[in-house]
């Protein structure tokens, strides 16, 4: 069997090495452009995980059978406005192998795969020598603000931590991770944010002994590697069916819960809708930073 898969070309690198993919398609801007290319692949079966406007177009233009990922969108929505919870208990990935029933593929309960490139393999001895035995890996990015802890919240864990820390992140979050890595600030604390790329930011969570992150990327690639992980929620809550999926056994998720306006939405905001953020700003500090 041939696995094909279509993704935005700046996903590419998150793909490149994966061994069990036969061919990767890439588009930048305008879907339109690689439909010429994905007929002449005369497909067997399309599977949309997105099941959007766009992908919609490319099994309409492809024409072949197909299945589609149940996104929940009615039960997210009534969720969020009116905290009626009618999702499954069923995580995202499951729900993702769902729609390969039709091609009569299970589950190897293995948890997730993540392959980086030797390329990118980053040889923690040339970091500085104080984490050459082992560091904690603290995610601090994430796409919206509502999901990431408040800077002075993160700069009061780091303090409480007994341990090397490595700060991961994008090139957005290295002007905050400068501040919290000052000497004066935190000991022990390298800013690798925005200096790695997203392969090689992969090999310095493979190598931590923990990793604290919120809702991101990194989550999911820690998971993939079974680490340890403090994955920290804001507005958004696991129950969408996002939380680390079959991570290290001593992982534990670090949320406030009973708040009456959580979740507020299935995404994020730039800013607290209710002006207190108290979802993070309520967040047991000593509870993520505990060994």
């Amino acid at each position: 069997m041939e696995i094909h898969y279509l993704t935005k070309i700046n996903y590419f690198s998150v793909l490149e090495a994966n061994p069990y993919i036969y061919k990767i398609h890439c588009f930048e801007k305008n879907i339109s452009e690689i439909i010429p290319q994905l007929k002449s692949e005369n497909f067997d079966f399309v599977i949309d995980l997105h099941h959007n406007i766009r992908s919609s177009f490319i099994r309409f233009q492809l024409r072949k059978p197909s299945a589609s990922f149940n996104k929940l969108n009615v039960e997210k929505w009534l969720l969020v406005n009116f905290k009626i919870n009618r999702l499954p208990n069923i995580h995202i990935v499951d729900r993702y192998m769902e729609t390969l029933k039709t091609l009569d593929i299970q589950n190897d309960n293995k948890g997730l795969d993540y392959f980086i490139p030797a390329k990118d393999e980053v040889n923690i001895q040339i970091l500085p020598i104080e984490f050459h035995n082992g560091y904690i890996g603290f995610v601090i990015g994430g796409t919206h603000a509502t999901k990431r802890l408040p800077d002075e919240k993160i700069i009061s864990i780091c303090k409480r931590i007994n341990a090397p820390i490595i700060l991961l992140g994008g090139k957005e979050d290295y002007l905050i991770a400068e501040k919290i890595a000052h000497p004066d600030i935190v000991g022990m604390c390298y800013n690798a944010c925005g200096k790695y790329n997203i392969n090689q930011s992969a090999s310095l969570v493979r190598q931590a002994t923990k990793i604290i992150t919120h809702d991101t990327g990194l989550m999911h690639i820690a998971a993939a590697f079974k680490k340890d992980i403090i994955s920290v929620w804001g507005n958004t809550i696991p129950e969408f069916g996002m939380s680390p999926y079959m991570a290290g056994k001593n992982s534990k998720i670090v949320e406030v819960k009973g708040l009456s306006c959580r979740p507020c939405s299935k995404l994020g905001f730039e800013k607290c809708p209710k002006r207190h953020f108290n979802c993070m700003n309520l967040i047991d500090e000593e509870e993520i930073a505990s060994p």
